[in-house]
């Protein structure tokens, strides 16, 4: 197994490119096409840059930025010089900057960050103190008069156990923990994402989701950037200000191949039976993870992108996390979305899926996740006794293989509870059936009430019903107080 480095290299001799879109392109609308080549050099001098700060084989270096090119090329530009990157989040939500930045330099001193490569946007929000490492802007590392040429640049050797990114967890409510994710398992999970979601350098990628989470960083980022395949990649303020772009992008550059989380595909669906003449018969794999998966969302985005040319094959529920560097298993590609109903009072009273009829008064649907990728293994175990359940028997969902994570940075007693001969706990309830993953929720999540597991997902659920009910009534109250055309 080789470093990232070298599939860079390749991937530079294609003849794929990047286009930047909106606010992380140039603000035309066709936005800002590069080739991975032209790219590949840019960052060979930003790398060069790098090195010249002493970033090299086994620092680390904290990014922050928005999406954006040169965003893009210092995350490459850190992975050739030999550094593991530390993607820091931005807020994506009004709160107090106060918070964003406690957190930020909690991130950065935690990570034992070398250099801080920072927006020059945002540089005045995080004003150095005593301990930070020094802050080195996007722009002082571009390529231009007096500063390292691409020429300059000294590539490292290939260590495939090398620290490639170090993925934080969110730290809101306690230390931040980073995963390690060394060279070798970035690359087990590339080629598995590539050979599981059957993608080839002919395929288009199309992705607005931040770079500082693993779907985005390694799913629509690092997989194109080794692959050769082209990209079209937009900030995530511009999907969220406007939804209908994600479509009107996936039309616009014949896109095959993209990902986002249940709630995207919720919103995608509403702006499809808005829009007219878009054509998506070229797209084939339709990635939806990193939240719940609701099949009646996803039925619905199916629906709305039927009437423009959605095969509804290319429905792809998956489950993934951070420690297994993304992907852990994938359905069948071209089968769409398939769906498992259980009886939802036995689930919770006796934490087995029994199966029922979907339109049953008590049926609950879940997705169907797929089976795990290759080089990985998943199993359901029983929480306190560690001893594998039976199909069906829901239980912890347990993963190995060549792509999990060896631990967290500087945190042994996080690492020593999550991993043990070999097996990562995820947090996760689940259970098998015929070899497919099917996720309840998160084990932290559940309220166990009266020695039934009530999973939150059918709290909101009924929320939903009750506050559509509750809606209904009023819009009938309010209807029936109005006065009739004609009577006074």
């Amino acid at each position: 197994m080789t470093s990232l480095i070298p599939r860079i290299e390749r991937a530079a001799e294609s003849h794929g490119t990047i286009t930047f879109l909106g606010s992380a392109g140039s603000g035309e609308p066709e936005g800002e096409r590069v080739s991975w080549a032209r790219l590949h050099e840019d960052a060979c001098a930003m790398a060069a840059g790098l090195q010249a700060h002493g970033v090299g084989p086994g620092t680390h270096v904290a990014i922050l930025g928005p999406t954006s090119r040169a965003l893009v090329t210092a995350i490459e530009a850190t992975w050739i010089a030999g550094a593991a990157a530390v993607m820091l989040p931005l807020p994506m939500r009004l709160g107090s900057i106060d918070d964003f930045v406690r957190q930020t330099r909690a991130r950065i001193r935690a990570s034992d960050a070398l250099a801080l490569v920072i927006d020059p946007q945002l540089a005045p929000f995080i004003a150095p103190e005593p301990g930070d490492p020094p802050a080195i802007g996007l722009d002082e590392l571009q390529p231009g008069p007096g500063r390292p040429l691409a020429g300059a640049y000294v590539r490292p050797a290939d260590d495939p156990d090398a620290l490639a990114i170090l993925q934080y967890t969110s730290g809101s409510t306690s230390d931040p923990k980073g995963v390690m994710l060394p060279h070798r398992c970035v690359a087990a999970n590339l080629d598995a994402i590539v050979a599981a979601g059957e993608l080839d350098i002919d395929d288009v990628g199309v992705s607005w989701l931040p770079l500082y989470h693993d779907m985005g960083l390694i799913g629509l980022l690092a997989t194109p950037m080794t692959l050769g395949m082209d990209l079209a990649l937009a900030a995530p303020q511009d999907f969220l200000a406007a939804p209908a772009r994600w479509m009107e992008w996936m039309d616009a550059f014949g896109g095959t191949a993209t990902a986002g989380p249940n709630f995207s595909y919720v919103l995608a669906g509403r702006a499809l039976r808005r829009l007219e003449e878009l054509d998506l018969r070229r797209w084939s794999l339709a990635l939806n993870g990193a939240e719940p998966v609701d099949p009646a969302s996803v039925e619905a985005f199916a629906a709305a992108g039927a009437a423009h040319g959605l095969d509804r094959g290319a429905i792809f529920p998956a489950f993934g996390m951070a420690e297994a560097t993304l992907a852990v298993t994938f359905p069948e590609k071209g089968r769409g979305l398939a769906v498992d109903a259980v009886d939802r009072r036995v689930l919770e009273g006796d934490q087995y899926a029994a199966p029922v009829d979907p339109d049953h008064a008590s049926a609950r649907r879940l997705a169907k996740l797929g089976r795990a990728v290759p080089g990985m293994q998943v199993r359901v175990c029983d929480q306190s006794r560690g001893v594998e359940m039976r199909e069906r028997e829901v239980g912890e969902i347990e993963i190995r293989g060549s792509s999990v994570t060896p631990g967290y940075y500087r945190h042994p007693e996080a690492t020593a509870a999550t991993l043990h001969d070999g097996w990562l706990r995820t947090g996760d309830l689940g259970y098998l059936v015929d070899g497919e993953l099917v996720v309840c929720g998160r084990i932290k999540d559940v309220i166990i009430l009266g020695g039934r597991n009530v999973y939150p997902q059918d709290v909101e659920r009924a929320c939903r019903r009750r506050h559509r009910r509750t809606r209904g009534h009023r819009d009938r109250v309010r209807h029936r107080g109005q006065a009739r055309p004609g009577v006074a």
